[in-house]
């Protein structure tokens, strides 16, 4: 029985990856050194999976930036807004595509969340119907270097439905009409992989959605007969869901395996086992690769020995869900955490060595493994809290709404007394060394509180006094002595537990360190209420209260999983409730609640996103709707696709949302022209996850682009996202052009 991952983290257990990858862009290090620095990564992790006993090691798994940007430059599907980097050397027009060129002015790709999960990946742009010039993919070299090191490697490449389906094309463009072509280049590349494996993972996760179109699907089996034909040795390989109304497409498409999530899709079990034709192999996805905790094996050992019984052994082969990109590296390298917490847990590492640990309880009915692996029976010791689910069982509908509909709220919000299309910012402001130094120096008892607190305050009224300075009309504190939008919140809540090393990957270099939920949660006591009272007392002009909400911070923790996570989210959502009231008795009548993650968390069929939406809605709800009239709720999202999901934001009831739209020149405001939205909307203006710099100009014709679908009385403007990791030398001047196009539009409007 073959066992196997879908893909291991590529940052490296201490960010070695994004390190390299940060000196480089700084020009602190060598295309070379950058080069040596993965290569020693990928070793690490061959290395890693073969002494866990896997079969295969796996290959083009490991980006430099994004798996998606890797296809679109094997592929050589450049917009045309790049054709002057045509000429740069490989790496950097890699890196143009990914972060925009700031010396040619070219904006970035479009990112946006790949699938149900917290990754950004570069979204595919087919902007005519120009030819491609081909490029390679680093998938070939790994291999080939994989197989020379003795390894025994699976490729894995993200498949052409997928990739497809997810890139954008103008009104106009037929992308579609591309498939032939991007078939062909797939050939070359397995024709290529061929000699150095004797399997190669070809990833359709599409295929468990509803996203491919009909006629895409009716091509399906016509190009995978291409594909085979070129290399008969593919795992179709889907993750993230069921497979639907997509089980006949996969299971017919003549691979010889197909690999499917058992942990999300185990409810079509039995039709896969009954569908799969007699000469095919089936991966079982049985190892978690979203989630840290242990595999429960009383569970997962009877579905592989159904599998077997139905199969016989050598048809079956054990794997990850999905790729463990989504997961920490090694949890061995936690020794601060409680042990009966750190006990149930399993990492990347961890996770390998489970999938060796199922074999052997399967193969050789070891029950000293299956005594050994299985995690301990009790949950937590202190993961039940009576009074938290008490108060939870205690909500009514009454408690989800505002006291007042939205126009009679904006009439009472009248005294901010803002201009047309106010300027505001997100919320964080550039996140300096010295901030850093000085909350590391706290952490560690180097300072003391009150020196940490006039430290913190310090930054504070710089902040203030720059945005004062820039002429902005809500202002923010800036966030100071916040390390994450989220962990900051755990950190004063209860049920939260922290890893030192527990870092994954969101997108490029950026890393996040996510919470873990293991108990009840509850807030222990105020949170932010001192350091925006603060911020108030510089300025007067009103400063937002700065929250994360429910659902954000339930997507971007790993979440218990011996309580449904409807319920944790309604816990979250009770102690955020009781934070914004605790801000609006203090005098804090501007609260914005991020939900930035609330696309990010829907499931991906239709019937399983509504019932999502649904408790979604009504957690930012409960957290937000214990106001008075005259308090304005905020919210924003970023990097998802928003647009289906309109009727639902407009269901939040917050009276000023958000979005991201820069990178997609607006587009998603088309949906505004098809949903009657009462509240303010902000789209963002300005891309904050480049270096680039943004020219007034710019930034007045997406604003007048905005007011086409946006009426001038509910345009804000504001950035993308907060500008947490930007410098104050790339993020001043931004904000400027900002300001000063908010000005020039909003004279024009008034002459109009």
């Amino acid at each position: 029985m073959r066992i196997h991952i879908l893909g291991f983290p590529s940052i490296g257990k201490r960010r070695e990856q994004k390190q390299a990858l940060e000196s480089f862009w700084d020009g602190a290090l060598s295309v070379d050194a950058l080069s040596a620095t993965c290569t020693e990564l990928k070793k690490r992790h061959w290395t890693i999976q073969k002494e866990s006993g896997l079969d295969y090691v796996s290959t083009g798994d490991f980006s430099l930036y994004d798996r998606m940007l890797d296809i679109t430059c094997m592929l050589g599907a450049l917009p045309e807004r790049f054709t002057p980097c045509l000429g740069d050397a490989p790496t950097d027009r890699y890196f143009s595509l990914a972060r925009g060129n700031a010396e040619r002015d070219i904006a970035a790709l479009e990112m946006t969340k790949w699938f149900d999960t917290n990754y950004h990946y570069l979204v595919p742009e087919i902007d005519s119907d120009r030819p491609w010039t081909a490029g390679t993919h680093p998938v070939v070299a790994d291999t080939a270097s994989a197989r020379e090191l003795g390894f025994s490697p699976k490729p894995a490449i993200i498949g052409p439905f997928t990739w497809l389906t997810l890139a954008k094309a103008p009104r106009g463009v037929l992308k579609w009409s591309r498939l032939d072509a991007v078939v062909s280049a797939y050939v070359n590349l397995l024709t290529d992989l061929a000699p150095f494996c004797d399997c190669i993972q070809i990833e359709e996760p599409v295929l468990c959605t509803e996203l491919l179109p009909d006629d895409a699907r009716g091509r399906f089996h016509e190009a995978y007969a291409t594909l085979n034909a070129a290399c008969p040795k593919l795992m179709l390989t889907t993750y993230f869901g069921a497979l639907g109304r997509n089980l006949q497409t996969a299971v017919g498409s003549g691979c010889p395996v197909l690999h499917v999530d058992m942990v999300r899709g185990r409810k079509q079990f039995d039709d896969i086992l009954n569908a799969l034709p007699a000469d095919t192999a089936l991966s079982l996805g049985v190892v978690d690769g979203r989630n840290i905790w242990k595999i429960n094996y009383s569970t997962v050992v009877p579905l592989i020995r159904q599998a077997v019984s139905a199969l016989g052994r050598d048809r079956v082969l054990l794997g990850s869900s999905c790729s463990l990109l989504h997961c920490p590296a090694d949890v061995t390298e936690e020794t601060e955490l409680p042990e009966h917490i750190r006990n149930r847990m399993a990492f990347a590492v961890q996770k390998c060595a489970e999938l060796s640990a199922l074999r052997g309880i399967i193969e050789n009915n070891d029950a000293a493994a299956y005594a050994a692996s299985a995690r301990p029976a009790e949950p937590h010791p202190d993961g039940r809290v009576e009074a938290v689910r008490e108060r939870v069982a205690a909500v009514t509908p009454d408690m989800l709404s505002r006291r007042s509909p939205y126009p009679e709220r904006r009439a009472a919000q009248a005294w901010l007394s803002l201009p047309p299309l106010p300027a505001t910012t997100i919320g964080s402001f550039p996140q300096t060394d010295a901030i850093r130094k000085t909350r590391l120096e706290y952490k560690r008892g180097s300072i003391s509180e009150a020196d940490y607190v006039a430290a913190i305050r310090s930054e504070i009224r710089n902040c203030i006094e720059k945005q004062e300075q820039l002429g902005l009309d809500v202002l923010v504190h800036g966030e100071a002595e916040r390390n994450d939008m989220v962990e900051y919140f755990g950190q004063q809540l209860a049920g939260f537990c922290f890893t030192q090393n527990g870092w994954v990957q969101s997108y490029g270099s950026r890393c996040v360190k996510p919470p873990v939920i293991y108990g009840d949660v509850y807030r222990k006591h105020p949170m932010t209420t001192d350091w925006i009272l603060y911020a108030q007392s510089l300025t007067k002009k009103p400063v937002k209260g700065m929250l994360t909400g429910p659902v954000t911070i339930l997507c971007w923790s790993f979440v218990r999983d011996d309580l449904e996570r409807g319920e944790v989210c309604k816990q979250i959502a009770l102690a955020v409730r009781d934070e914004v009231q605790s801000l609006e008795k203090a005098g804090i009548r501007v609260i914005q609640i991020d939900e930035a993650a609330l696309r990010e968390g829907m499931p991906l069929t239709r019937d399983e996103a509504e019932i999502y939406l649904r408790g979604a809605v009504d957690a930012f709800r409960l957290a937000s709707s214990g106001v008075e009239d005259s308090t304005q709720i905020h919210s924003h999202m970023c990097y998802s696709e928003f647009n289906a999901i309109l009727p639902w934001i407009a269901e939040m009831d917050a009276d000023v949302i958000s979005i991201e739209a820069s990178r997609s020149g607006m587009e998603l405001l088309d949906a505004f022209t098809e949903v009657h939205y009462q509240g303010a909307v902000g789209p963002g203006v300005y891309d904050i996850h480049s270096p680039r710099i943004p020219s007034e100009e710019e930034i007045t014709r997406l604003l007048r682009r905005a007011l086409l679908y946006i009426p001038k009385d509910q345009l804000w403007v504001n950035p993308d996202c907060g500008l947490k990791t930007r410098r104050w030398d790339e993020a001043r001047p931004s904000l400027q052009h900002m300001v000063a196009a908010a000005a020039r539009v909003r004279s024009a409007s008034a002459d109009c």
